[in-house]
């Protein structure tokens, strides 16, 4: 069977691969995009856009509680599903199509697996890469062997996002990012919702406090949540029972898995180019696979960082290396900002002040109240929060930032910038937030370091 060819062929059509397919089409190659499902991957329909529409209205009724004088009604549970189905497009990707369409990209719509070097089997078709192949095949949910747990159907990221039906009581398995995020929208739609994590504390990546601030304003929107434990057994009848760890039991009408992901890998034909299947893609600085000059992977799948802005960074830059440039990543791990969309928010970039101590850096952390300024008697008035910096003491730089409290995510961005671009305390002191703004909390935070 002779192949079509490309300059590039992107395995995957998520973020970062529409990315690094458009990057590289407007720059002139030639350029085919393989995808099975959707257009716009798993953030587009059952991840970040689903869950924020799903939050978004929680927000909104949790600060009209906060400002006298306005009055809003109890949420309507079917009226917020709706918004939700029309943000995704009711699981139709056709609006999705024609960025791809205005750059002149080709839309295989197939499943896709290498067939040897510089080559892509999809469905009935061979694609042959001049230039590069580059996977981004991105990841799927984990669902570990707890006896049972498959058998019982249990909800993943797929269903907790789409769900139609509010079911009565939901029992959340773990406590990251996802779990947090659905327990709090679920339970503010209606749900009796139960979170169990084996941890002893919630989303343990980020500063503890953020981890209180978070698991008290869930308890406070009636969430019951089981710290030191977890599921060691389910069955699923007239209802699910779920036998935990610690000889206690839990009960709900649907379960939802929250453990994780895995790359998707298993089937994409790494064993046609001498890889093995089913693990992360490793990458170098540039994402290309080492010992493949023309095999390149971006997002979840290879590891690195599992989120959207990071697989669409990346795919920014491995279509630099494709067109020839020299790159190399220079936000990465911890350099990567996060914000998980809870009542109190939390957003995040750089180390943790634990984390800080680990590397062997010498720090001091300063926290300030994120609603003691100005800015917080209009947004978050009242409400609790916690703004820490991390500093450098040898070098003079923030080195991380973790933010909690309402509305706070765009407060993000500039930490990143001080972080990544290590901005010396000095610049920082110098840079006049406005007033009345909640951006002045970035002057009391170098007030309360000493500047």
């Amino acid at each position: 069977m002779r192949g079509r060819e490309f300059d590039a062929v992107v395995l995957g059509a998520g973020p970062p691969g529409e990315v690094c397919a458009g990057r590289l089409a407007e720059r002139g190659l030639e350029v085919a995009i393989v995808e099975p499902r959707l257009v716009g991957g798993e953030c587009s329909f059952y991840a970040c856009m689903p869950s924020k529409a799903l939050l978004r209205p929680i927000e909104l009724t949790h600060e009209s509680h906060r400002v006298p004088g306005v009055t809003v009604g109890e949420l309507d549970a079917h009226a917020v599903l709706e918004r939700r189905d029309q943000v995704i497009g009711n699981l139709d990707d056709s609006g999705q199509v024609p960025w791809l369409e205005d750059r002149g990209i080709v839309l295989v719509r197939a499943r896709g697996r290498l067939d040897g070097e510089r080559r892509v089997r999809a469905g009935d078709d061979v694609l042959v890469a001049r230039r590069a192949v580059v996977v981004a095949t991105g990841s799927t949910p984990l669902v570990p062997p707890i006896p049972g747990l498959a058998e019982a159907r249990p909800w993943t990221n797929i269903e907790a996002t789409t769900s139609r039906e509010v079911p009565g009581r939901l029992v959340i398995l773990g406590g990251g990012v996802v779990g947090v995020e659905m327990a709090q929208a679920w339970s503010a739609l209606g749900s009796g919702v139960t979170l169990v994590h084996r941890g002893e504390r919630l989303i343990e990546r980020e500063e503890p406090f953020a981890s209180e601030h978070v698991a008290q304003g869930l308890r406070e929107a009636g969430v019951e949540i089981r710290l030191g434990t977890s599921a060691a057994k389910v069955e699923r009848g007239d209802e699910i029972t779920i036998e935990l760890d610690d000889g206690t039991t839990v009960v709900g009408d649907e379960v939802l898995a929250a453990f994780g992901r895995r790359p998707t890998t298993d089937e994409i034909g790494l064993e046609t180019v001498g890889l093995e299947p089913g693990g992360h893609l490793r990458v170098d600085e540039g994402l290309r696979v080492p010992g493949f000059e023309w095999l390149y992977a971006i997002g979840d799948v290879n590891g690195r960082v599992l989120l959207t802005h990071m697989g669409k960074y990346q795919g920014r830059l491995a279509a630099d290396a494709i067109l020839g440039e020299s790159v190399a990543l220079r936000s990465d791990g911890v350099l990567s900002p996060s914000v998980i969309f809870t009542d109190p928010q939390v957003g995040s970039v750089g180390y943790t002040l634990a984390g800080a101590r680990e590397a062997g850096l010498e720090v001091r952390a300063v926290d300030v109240d994120t609603g003691g300024n100005a800015g917080g008697s209009f947004v978050g008035r009242g409400a609790a929060g916690t703004s820490r910096l991390v500093v450098d003491e040898r070098a003079g730089v923030v080195v991380g930032a973790t933010f909690t409290g309402p509305e706070i995510q765009e407060a993000l961005h500039a930490a990143t910038i001080a972080v990544v671009g290590k901005v010396p305390l000095d610049d920082l002191w110098h840079a006049v937030p406005s007033f009345p703004t909640r951006s002045e909390l970035w002057l009391k935070l170098l007030e309360a370091y000493g500047l």
